[in-house]
């Protein structure tokens, strides 16, 4: 895939959203396409996550593995980004994930997206900015759903 796709793809991920067009360069530069066929897995639930994925095309199934069984968690399409947690903090994986079709996916990693970090700053404020706007909007929907389990 060309660089300039890889641009077009990293301007519509949300948490990108803001970010100047030398600085996507520089994510797009550092980033690795992967093609996977499918049933081919991504990741592990509980491996350590020290990257995030971007679906560029196809379709990749979450799920948890429970007593030998697949459960179903949800699936991420194109423009989705998967483990984004990951560009910013020591974490493991929440799920597994594989290719539901054949799929393709770009790869970041954390330690090419600090580096974009130090050399902007200006992008860690809008990081942690939308990052604490997105935290609210999620107690937000949990303390709505808090009725339905108190007794």
């Amino acid at each position: 895939m060309a660089l300039d796709d890889d641009i077009r793809i990293l301007s519509s991920v949300k948490l990108f959203q803001g970010f100047a067009q030398e600085q996507l360069r520089l994510l797009a530069f550092g980033a690795e396409t992967t093609v996977l066929q499918a049933d081919h897995k991504l990741y592990r639930e509980d491996d350590v996550a020290d990257s995030a994925y971007i679906v560029v095309s196809g379709l990749i199934t979450l799920y948890r593995e429970l007593g030998g069984e697949r459960v179903p968690i949800g699936t991420a399409g194109p423009g989705t980004m998967l483990s984004e947690l990951a560009l910013i903090a020591d974490t493991n994986r929440l799920t597994s994930a594989s290719a539901a079709v054949d799929s393709e996916v770009i790869r970041l990693s954390r330690k090419m997206f600090r580096r974009i970090l130090e050399e902007y700053p200006e992008i860690a404020v809008l990081l942690h900015e939308r990052i604490l706007e997105e935290f609210q909007q999620m107690i937000a929907r949990i303390e709505a759903l808090a009725p339905r389990f108190t007794g």
